[in-house]
């Protein structure tokens, strides 16, 4: 929290007295915090949120550096955030509506994680190691299979349970301990849901995915998988820092509705809707 407060003070060009008038606070209280020796309470904290929005000022890339690992260890390290904390071993139990059903979820850029959960009170956000020596892994590339296998776990497919397709999504990781596959995130979500409602073409979907920039996930699907993950830090996110991430993720959603916009409208009525998919047409 000191070194983010420092860092919004620096990005608006401000000495401590004139930060603290902009608070209205004290320059003591805003050199305390930046020392480390108070925390502001939640009330300073949106402040201090109000603060940088008035001003146009852009904290989410620094509040993701900070937690980005930066140890020179030889570890293959994936990023967890996780609603309440994790309690006990690690297991993979989270909501079977996920990308991929029920598992651990772990991502390989922290953005992903901590915007997942910035609109919880309480979230943890964790470093994790793992160790994929011995596990059979499903890679799952962005295309078609990737949007029918998130269509199955998130509950799409139900309608059409005596179809060969739904049985093929519904047996594809059989056998597996690990998923492996990229993120239907922020940026893609109204997209994504947009075809599962039938508004847009299979098309329309794949070349919108050509313009997002989406992170990977790795998915421990059974316990086995889990047994070989460790976390190396966990770290709570402060009010502040929940605010910086929610705007941020507001943001990307709209950003990728604009992004892909065009690219609706000009594959509008080219390829197959879902249900036709789905009926085999």
């Amino acid at each position: 929290m000191n070194k983010l407060i420092k860092e919004i003070r620096l990005m608006a060009q401000m000495n401590q007295e004139q930060f603290a008038n902009a608070l209205g606070t004290t320059p003591l209280s805003v050199n305390r915090w930046e020392n480390g020796k108070t925390v502001p309470n939640n009330m300073a904290q949106m402040q201090l949120f109000e603060f940088c929005k008035e001003r146009n000022i852009d904290l989410f890339s620094y509040v993701v550096e900070q937690v980005r690992y930066k140890d020179d260890k030889e570890l293959f390290v994936l990023y967890h955030g996780s609603k309440k904390g994790i309690v006990g071993n690690i297991r993979p139990i989270s909501s079977a509506y996920c990308d991929f059903g029920k598992g651990f979820y772990m991502g390989t850029d922290p953005a992903q994680p901590l915007t997942l959960v910035c609109d919880e009170k309480a979230p943890q956000f964790y470093t994790i190691s793992a160790n994929l020596t011995g596990l059979k892994i499903l890679n799952v590339e962005v295309g078609l299979d990737w949007a029918l296998m998130i269509a199955y776990y998130r509950g799409y497919m139900d309608a059409y349970k005596d179809t060969d397709i739904y049985q093929k999504y519904a047996h594809m990781a059989d056998g597996y301990d690990m998923i492996v596959g990229y993120i239907a995130n922020d940026r893609m979500y109204k997209v994504m849901t947009r075809f599962f409602d039938k508004e847009i073409t299979d098309e329309a979907l794949l070349h919108s995915l050509s313009v997002l920039d989406l992170g990977k996930q790795y998915v421990a699907i059974n316990q086995k998988a889990c047994d070989q993950i460790k976390i190396l830090a966990q770290r709570p996110l402060n009010k502040l820092e929940l605010k910086i991430l929610e705007e941020k993720s507001i943001q990307r959603r709209e950003e990728g509705i604009a992004l892909t916009e065009d690219i609706l409208v000009k594959y509008r009525r080219k390829g197959k809707f879902f249900d036709e998919i789905m009926r085999g047409e």
